[in-house]
């Protein structure tokens, strides 16, 4: 079923070079130029019901800007009733890397879909966007939808990130630069991405 419902410690020296540059972190949205990082797609599933007793991940596509309210609003919304159904979300918010916004351009590309946010896969299915997770739920079927899923208190909020989902670059340490001692010159981390995070290594696959 595609588609359902439509640093490490040491004594410090005067001639050791700085290992980064000054921590320049923001959120501007452009292409992500890192090398050596790889996101992993959801788990592909012919179907979310096809084996319930099987731990299926939630995965859901979302953004924390307020640009446009209604989208906003309906990433909330969606978040809401999964919380509510005590089921663990791997949330994917786009607005903080450019990577997951290819990757669910792709995945929707691929099912002939144009994007659209909020979308919620289950075991790697496609369930849909806010109005399809609205009519399962109100007709009960997303409950069914769900079955297999790790569940997770919806009161739970991750100590490393608190619930951000992202976390600075332990290797740059959010700079987005590194110095190469022996090239004598500072490069762009390959480890993070183009706001210097990494998806929180304690709350996200």
């Amino acid at each position: 079923m595609d588609d359902v419902g439509g640093g490490s410690p040491g004594a410090c020296s005067m001639n050791k070079k700085p290992r980064h540059l000054a921590r320049s972190l923001t959120y501007h949205h452009h292409p992500y130029q890192g090398q050596g990082r790889h996101l992993p797609p959801p788990p592909p599933s012919p179907s979310p019901a096809s084996n319930p007793q099987r731990a299926q991940a939630v995965v859901l596509y979302t953004t924390s800007l307020r640009g446009v309210r209604r989208t906003f609003a309906d990433c909330c919304a969606v978040r809401a009733v999964l919380r509510g159904l005590r089921v663990a979300v791997d949330e994917r918010d786009v607005s903080m890397d450019a990577a997951l916004r290819r990757e669910l351009q792709s995945l929707l590309a691929a099912r002939g879909r144009g994007f659209s946010l909020p979308q919620l896969l289950v075991g790697g299915a496609l369930v849909g966007g806010a109005d399809e997770v609205r009519r399962l739920h109100e007709a009960g079927e997303l409950r069914r939808v769900l079955e297999g899923a790790p569940g997770q208190d919806p009161a739970f909020v991750c100590d490393a990130c608190g619930g951000v989902r992202f976390v600075p670059c332990p290797a740059c340490d959010g700079s987005r630069k590194v110095f190469v001692e022996a090239e004598g010159l500072p490069r762009r981390c390959g480890d993070c991405n183009e706001n210097g995070l990494v998806r929180c290594p304690n709350c996200c696959s």
